[in-house]
């Protein structure tokens, strides 16, 4: 009998210790971690999960919020605080609330688009009312961030799969409810958390558009009690407290005064039903705000330092090290290679023929996954304009040949289109021209066949107004060849000058007809070639007819052009260069006018060095008024009115440098600078007499940048011969 026991307690005895090394101790009680929402404050998490580790405190569940629940997501998906750390350093905050590559990324056609009519005035046309998008920021460049942090190319790990059970909270933005994600894909119910609405588009889940959990829900202990029986919960609250009533202007600080008013009622709450033997760690964290995602290791920090205050309650949590060893063996992920793709598929398209969003894939079948460089393309894919959102998933499928790994494209088209309603505005003093006003809207269709056809009719009204339709052709699915047409009428006054005084204002009429075929280059810009017929009328409405012998015949010809755009901003860049080059023919009058540009600017800490240089002449014969090279205006010879002087032939240069003095907040793209340029320019076979001939020079002394209205600046120039011009302007050009 003795010796069937002992035999029994030797064949147990492995079994007995392989249990004991996957649970703590009997006695040791289940532990709940909630890491609460705060934006860019919930990197203190991190330091939070560095003292866990280092006091060794295992944790059994774990429930997140908004950014609490992007730290609880990589957290249990096997990433370590450290490489967390590593990751938000890396990360270019001011570019990730952005969606899209960046302008220099865009489709040529889609860059002029944004430069003619304010971005964020796109409204959808939909059954014949207006939709418009649903958040600043769609949230592209974060849901490629949240896959890049748990190694999405590997596989999208799977909540209910998780080592540690996993809740992340969110909002039902229709109905208010509290909704907890413990199953799914874990990269989408951390973008469903994040969401804070107007800011970040609403993720749809299962049928439900979900925002951001802490405005129900931003320290989710109950989900702990309920979900894992946590009979000790570590808390951690990072939230932000509301605002200074005197400190609230702007949508996106009343946005943050709403989620923080919210977040402060639902967190009361929660924190009545900790008990004491729960841990509440509140982190001092100071004057960072919800949007101070640059201060994340100062925040990680304070993170650590506030667990530290906490570490006589924590340290009665700790396991020795045989049970953290065991605990950290039962919670470890393994690590997956990343895999060889054997196939690319496109999932979702309706409109968009997949061979345009495929032009920017350079992924292969065959090749290992390189996601980076896949989110990359799609981002670039993004700026097309035709998408709500894009995103991959890695498939393992079985089929009769054996197992492939499908690398799944899934972009949805957007919900307000195919077709828009566009706006521009222009506003304009100067010192010697008086005020002026452009105001501008379009009428965008797109997807008119299978191959993209796309037909713009513009509108303007004001000091100029004009109407135009354009009509584009694409040739083949990747729209790489196109054919247009454009037809337009512009009616607008003109000031012309003699010996630096304005003497006489025109009305000018001008009608055009242009049919065209050419070329895209990805990314680059495009070859042109077109035949074009016009005509010009003008009619003095002030002052001395300067130009009454100099006749405005019809005009007719042909047109040579290319357009070559990386400049990484729509009006004041950064960095990139831009060529422009075209030659243009009237066959009728028999004149040859060419004109070339360049531009280029390069970052040199918080400056930025750029430069233009331009020229324009006639080849052959004499051009008409209408055709007239001319110099004037802002970085354009600044000391003189716009269009001041005009000349058969003409050639202009500056080199300038502007020193960045603040950025637009989250979500927005742009900055503002002080600038300085030197400016030099010369004026050929004058058609009116000028002070000075020969070279000019001048200097221009500005405060501008981009925002979402366009661009924006107040300039002061001064040129040769002692003309000098004050600047305002804002809007697009």
């Amino acid at each position: 009998m003795r010796r069937g026991l002992a035999t029994a307690a030797l064949l147990l005895a492995p079994l007995l210790a392989a249990d004991a090394l996957a649970q703590p101790a009997a006695a040791a009680p289940r532990i709940g971690l909630v890491l609460g929402g705060g934006g860019a404050r919930g990197a203190a998490h991190i330091g939070v999960l560095e003292e866990l580790e280092r006091l060794r405190v295992p944790v059994h569940c774990v429930a997140g919020t908004s950014m609490g629940a992007l730290v609880a997501g990589a957290w249990v998906s096997g990433r370590s605080p450290a490489e967390m750390r590593e990751a938000l350093r890396a990360a270019d905050w001011n570019e990730m609330f952005l969606d899209g590559a960046g302008d220099a990324e865009l489709d040529l056609r889609a860059r002029r688009l944004r430069q003619r009519f304010l971005p964020g005035s796109e409204t959808g046309i939909v059954d014949g009312g207006a939709v418009s998008p649903p958040a600043l920021v769609q949230g592209q460049r974060i849901k490629f961030f949240l896959n890049a942090l748990v190694r999405a190319e590997t596989g999208e790990p799977l909540i209910e799969q998780l080592p540690i059970p996993l809740s992340i909270i969110a909002t039902d933005i229709g109905t208010g409810e509290r909704v907890v994600m413990r199953d799914g894909p874990l990269t989408e119910a951390m973008r469903a958390s994040m969401a804070v609405p107007g800011l970040l588009a609403p993720f749809t889940w299962r049928g439900r558009k979900l925002v951001d959990g802490g405005l129900v829900d931003n320290l989710p202990v109950r989900e702990l009690r309920e979900r894992c029986g946590a009979e000790v919960v570590i808390a951690v609250n990072v939230g932000s407290p509301p605002l200074p009533a005197d400190s609230i202007a702007g949508v996106l600080s009343i946005t943050a005064q709403m989620v923080a008013l919210l977040t402060e009622q639902n967190v009361g709450a929660s924190l009545s039903q900790l008990t004491p033997r729960d841990v509440l760690v509140r982190p001092e964290l100071g004057d960072i705000t919800a949007a101070d995602f640059a201060r994340h290791a100062e925040a990680a920090d304070r993170g650590r330092a506030a667990m530290r205050a906490h570490e006589p309650a924590l340290a009665a949590l700790a396991v020795d090290e045989r049970a953290w060893a065991a605990w950290r063996r039962g919670a470890r992920v393994a690590e997956r290679d990343v895999p060889r793709v054997d196939g690319i598929e496109v999932l979702g398209l309706q409109r968009v023929a997949p061979e345009l969003l495929l032009r920017h894939v350079r992924q292969r079948a065959g090749a290992p996954l390189d996601a980076a460089t896949l989110a990359t393309d799609l981002e670039r894919a993004y700026g097309d304009g035709h998408y709500e959102r894009l995103d991959y998933t890695v498939l393992r499928e079985r089929t009769p040949e054996g197992d492939r790994t499908v690398l799944r494209l899934l972009p949805a088209e957007k919900a307000w289109g195919p077709d828009y309603l566009r706006l521009g505005l222009q506003l304009q003093s100067t010192l010697n021209q008086g005020s002026r006003y452009q105001l501008r809207a379009a009428l965008q269709r797109t997807w008119l066949n299978p191959l993209g056809a796309e037909l713009l009719l513009a509108a303007e009204l004001g000091d100029a107004t004009g109407v135009q339709a354009e009509f584009v052709q694409p040739l083949d699915p990747a729209q790489r060849w196109f054919a247009d047409a454009l037809v337009e009428y512009r009616r607008e006054r003109s000031d012309y000058f003699f010996v630096e005084q304005r003497i006489a204002e025109y009305r000018s009429a001008r009608s055009r007809l242009e049919l065209g075929l050419g070329v895209n280059f990805m990314r680059l810009g495009q070859l042109r070639a077109a035949g074009w017929a016009g005509e010009s009328t003008r009619s003095l409405e002030t002052g001395i007819d300067l130009f009454a012998e100099l006749p405005e015949p019809r005009l007719g010809g042909w047109v040579l052009a290319v357009d070559l755009d990386r400049l990484d901003r729509l009006y004041f860049p950064r960095s990139g260069w831009a060529l422009q080059a075209q030659w243009r023919a009237d066959e009728r009058s028999g004149w040859r006018r060419v004109h070339a540009e360049g531009r280029a600017a390069a970052p040199w800490g918080d400056w930025v060095l750029g430069g233009r240089a331009s020229w324009t002449a006639a080849t052959h014969g004499t051009l008409p008024l209408s055709e007239a090279p001319r110099l004037g205006g802002f970085l354009n010879l600044t000391g003189f009115a716009a269009g001041q002087l005009i000349g058969d032939h003409v050639a202009y240069g500056h080199v300038r440098a502007e020193r960045i003095i603040g950025r637009l907040p989250l979500g927005l793209r742009g900055d503002m600078r002080l600038g300085l340029a030197l400016e030099a320019g010369r004026v050929g076979e004058p058609y009116t007499r000028q002070k000075r001939e020969g070279l000019l020079r001048g200097a221009a002394l500005y405060l501008g940048g981009e925002t979402p209205l366009g661009s924006v600046y107040v300039g002061l120039g001064r040129a040769s011969g002692g003309a000098y011009n004050a600047y305002l302007f804002l809007g697009t050009p």
